[in-house]
């Protein structure tokens, strides 16, 4: 087994994986299922001290999650999961106090990271000390972190390629045929997104499909989870305003298994898109030519995080439906997964031995989706379940 048993021993876990996790309050009783879906079950219950949207597992083992800085209180923004489900500060404590005078050396707001075929971490830090505002100046960057020693090994700064509005939101990290390259999605604040081309031996960064339709939030859209919508109402917002949906533009992607196309989606939107790399990456390449390379594949539910497999097959977060989609080359989606303590699925991660893993990360229930009031239940679930396809590295 990839993680040892004793990783499923910790405070609170017995009872989670016994009962799942808790439903919103006062749930609408539910219809049975009428056809079956795949199994999940749980890896880790993970003791976070904020809210874990990301996930990422070396290839010893080791698991990492990294918990966005959405107010400021948050007192760790990259961890490591014990055997025991506690999460201590990753690399030290040291490296997750924001310092605006060190602003490449600490850890602002990370909402993801990744392991390339080395196992070097990729950390994307979105420099937002309080999870919004303009990014502090040097703290937007990825920093490769040596997980044997421990220790911060560089650092590429993103200045070139943020702006005042910019929400980092994921990357992957792609090696191979003598390039380094790394793609992030910026969400944006206000739902205007973009994608980011990094030259990570040479430091050179691009921003590529600014506010194109593909990478931009769309309006009037609602997303539910756990049956009720999920509707934003800030502390500044005046006190007669309604709540509204949240912005997302673009968030999750996933490479092919080739690093041909980029798969992507914004938080707020149905469709799945595609974008060839070799347009992203050609420096001589036109915003209009990139944007010629841009692919619509069509809907695919509301979604987080994707993956894709050796196999070319994406997998989708489907956040609504407390599920785990597939899409297959050919378009067809299916759901292989449903599982009710997969609350605001988020991250996927698939291990070299063939598991898919996946955070439940508890998004819907932060006090700006109810009132003010804090709902998330920690410890939050990190499950798995088994594929027949290897990772994509």
């Amino acid at each position: 087994m990839f993680l040892h048993r004793r990783r499923l021993i910790g405070s609170g876990l017995l009872a989670l994986a016994a009962r799942g996790a808790q439903a919103a309050p006062s749930p609408a009783p539910q219809p049975p299922v009428t056809r079956p879906v795949g199994p999940l079950e749980l890896a880790i219950a993970a003791a976070a001290p904020s809210t874990p949207t990301g996930l990422a597992i070396a290839g010893n083992g080791r698991m990492f999650v990294m918990m966005p800085r959405f107010t400021g209180a948050e007192p760790v923004t990259l961890g490591e999961v014990m055997p025991d489900g506690t999460v201590k500060p990753y690399p030290d404590a040291e490296a997750n106090r924001p310092d605006r005078s060190a602003p490449q050396a600490s850890l602002f707001h990370v909402p993801n990271a990744v392991f390339d075929r080395d196992d070097t971490l990729w950390v994307l830090d979105a420099g937002l000390p309080d999870g919004k505002g303009t990014p502090v100046p040097g703290g937007a960057k990825i920093v490769a972190i040596d997980i044997a020693q421990d220790r911060i090994r560089r650092s590429i700064p993103l200045g070139a390629g943020v702006m005042p509005h910019s929400s980092l939101n994921d990357l992957r990290v792609d090696r191979r045929d003598g390039r380094a390259l790394a793609y992030i999605t910026d969400q944006g604040q206000t739902g205007q997104g973009a994608i980011l081309v990094v030259d990570l031996d040479g430091g050179r960064v691009v921003r590529r499909l600014a506010d194109h339709a593909s990478t931009r939030s769309e309006d009037g859209l609602v997303k539910f989870v756990e049956r009720r919508p999920v509707m934003e109402r800030r502390k500044e917002d005046a006190g007669d305003a309604p709540p509204k949906s949240p912005k997302g533009g673009a968030n999750g992607i996933a490479l092919s298994p080739d690093g041909a196309r980029l798969y992507y989606a914004p938080l707020m939107s149905r469709r799945l898109y595609a974008v060839e790399t070799a347009a992203l990456r050609d420096p001589n390449a036109s915003e209009a030519d990139v944007a010629a390379s841009v692919r619509d594949l069509g809907e695919k539910g509301m979604t987080g995080g994707l993956i894709a497999d050796s196999r070319d097959r994406v997998y989708l977060s489907l956040q609504e439906h407390n599920a785990v989609g597939r899409r297959l080359p050919d378009g067809t989606i299916e759901v292989i997964a449903a599982d009710d303590r997969l609350i605001w699925a988020d991250t996927f991660w698939i291990t070299p031995d063939r598991w898919l893993y996946i955070s439940a990360a508890q998004v819907n229930r932060r006090p700006e989706y109810n009132g003010g009031q804090d709902l998330q239940q920690p410890p939050y679930a990190i499950l798995r379940m088994r594929i027949d396809a290897d990772p994509v590295i």
